[in-house]
C-alpha cells in the first residue's frame, strides 16, 4: 500500500489498492486516496478550464464525486481511468454552469471597466470549442461523448475505453468514429 511519505508519486497499482480499500469503507485509505489524486484531478480540470478558479471549482466537485461515488468504480479497469471520467465530467458541468451564468451583453453598456475573469474563462478558454462540440453532440448522441473524449483527448486505448464504458470493443470504435464525424464540422465552426 502507498506509504504516503511525501516521496515519489503513488504508482497506478498503489492508487488502485487505495481505491479498493476506500471503496470498501476504509476512511484512512479514502483520505490518502484523495490526497494522492487531487493534483491529477486539478491538472485534468486545468486542461479544460483555463481560469484557475474555475478549474479549482471543478476539481472540488470531482473530489466530492470520488468520495461519494467510489462505489461506481467497478475495479475492472484502472482507478485513474475512472478518475479521468469523473474529472472531465466535473469540468464539463462547471463549464455548463458558467456558460449559463455568462451573458455577453454584460459589458456592452460600458458599466464595467474590465470583464469578470470567470466570464472571460468561459468565453475565451482554449478548450471551450471542444466543450461546445461535446455539449452539442451530447444533446442527440450522448453515447458518443465519453468514448470520444477518452480516446481523442486522453489517448486511452480502445480496449480500456470499452472496459470503462462497459461496451463491446466494436461498439466503442463505432461510437468514436461517429462522434468524430459529428465533431469535425463543429470544431471548424460549421454549425
Amino acid at each position: 500500500m502507498y506509504s504516503g511519505d511525501g516521496g515519489a508519486a503513488a504508482t497506478p497499482d498503489e492508487i488502485d489498492e487505495l481505491a479498493r480499500l476506500a471503496r470498501d469503507g476504509d476512511r484512512e485509505a479514502m483520505e490518502q486516496l484523495l490526497g494522492v489524486v487531487r493534483p491529477r484531478v486539478l491538472n485534468i480540470c486545468r486542461g479544460v478550464l483555463p481560469y484557475s478558479g474555475d478549474a479549482e471549482d471543478a476539481c472540488q466537485e470531482a473530489m466530492l464525486n470520488v468520495a461519494t461515488r467510489i462505489d461506481s468504480w467497478g475495479g475492472r479497469g484502472r482507478f485513474t481511468t475512472w478518475l479521468h471520467i469523473v474529472a472531465v465530467n466535473s469540468a464539463r458541468t462547471t463549464y455548463r454552469r458558467l456558460k449559463n451564468l455568462a451573458t455577453p451583453t454584460d459589458f456592452e453598456d460600458g458599466s464595467h471597466d474590465r470583464p469578470d475573469p470567470r466570464t472571460t474563462s468561459v468565453i475565451a478558454g482554449t478548450r471551450l470549442d471542444l466543450l461546445e462540440a461535446m455539449d452539442t453532440i451530447g444533446k442527440d448522441h450522448p453515447q458518443y461523448v465519453e468514448p470520444l473524449l477518452l480516446r481523442d483527448v486522453y489517448g486511452l486505448p480502445y480496449e480500456e475505453i470499452a472496459t470503462l464504458v462497459d461496451a463491446p470493443l466494436g461498439t466503442v470504435k463505432a461510437q468514436i468514429h461517429h462522434g468524430r464525424k459529428l465533431a469535425r464540422p463543429l470544431l471548424r465552426g460549421e454549425r
